[in-house]
């Protein structure tokens, strides 16, 4: 990979904090953009980037002016965004009936406006310099529905047509724009769960784990390399065959 310039939101979170350390390992300036950038917390990752070295900014995805800015900022720094991760995620889970009206919009505004207000924020400069790579972070739970995540799943689901919808746009611009589906993976979020739910959702995956932060993160690197610019538009599921699809 040459040298490019990637953002990566959510980049201390435990897919964000693998993505950054594989982008950086092929040669990117990274900068790790994340809503709670405390010093413990950039200290644990920065112990898990094995010497490389990755920005961190603070930055909430909610807000279209601060996205705007840490393009600016890296754009002033750094020449330009050539490589945007929407990583940024969260779950606020109910059944619908139980569901508030602030569990349903944080989801939406950070999952799905948040790839919105960067994209967009980033776009301008990729179509001026005919280069870039977009990589969604989806889930497949967008792709199967869950229960108790109308609010994940709708946000998920569109991330994707977003995504199609946008590839379709910059295809003559050197531009790509793909989602990658995650299943379970062993990060904060899964560990949460129940030990008893954790065990049935391990024995409904045909490969028989959760995977690791580092299955999604070689796929995001792989799509991000210069060389994968007949690739956009397209999901990767990357779920141990827990969900299967044309």
């Amino acid at each position: 990979m040459n040298e490019r310039v990637a953002v990566v939101s959510g980049g201390l979170g435990g897919l964000g904090t693998a993505i950054c350390k594989t982008l950086a390992a092929r040669g990117c300036h990274v900068v790790a953009a994340d809503a709670f950038p405390g010093e413990a917390r950039q200290a644990v990752f920065r112990g898990a980037l094995n010497g490389h070295s990755v920005s961190v900014v603070e930055l909430d995805v909610t807000d279209p002016e601060a996205c705007r800015r840490v393009v600016d900022s890296t754009l002033a720094e750094h020449g330009g965004v050539d490589i945007l991760v929407n990583a940024a995620g969260i779950t606020r889970d109910a059944t619908l009936r139980k569901m508030s009206d602030e569990q349903w919009q944080s989801v939406l505004r950070v999952n799905l406006d948040g790839a919105f207000n960067l994209c967009r924020a980033a776009l301008h400069g990729m179509l001026e310099r005919g280069f870039g790579r977009i990589v969604n972070i989806s889930s497949v739970n967008g792709q199967s529905g869950q229960f108790g995540q109308t609010n994940y799943s709708a946000a998920k689901a569109g991330l994707h047509g977003f995504t199609m919808a946008l590839a379709k746009e910059t295809a003559r611009k050197g531009i790509t724009v793909n989602s990658i589906a995650p299943g379970y993976i062993d990060t904060e979020m899964t560990r949460a769960i129940r030990p008893d739910i954790r065990e049935q959702i391990v024995a409904s995956i045909p490969v028989g784990r959760m995977g690791q932060p580092e299955d999604v993160a070689r796929a995001v690197g792989f799509l991000c390399e210069d060389g994968a610019g007949y690739i956009t538009g397209a999901l990767i599921p990357i779920n141990g065959g827990m969900f299967t699809s044309f």
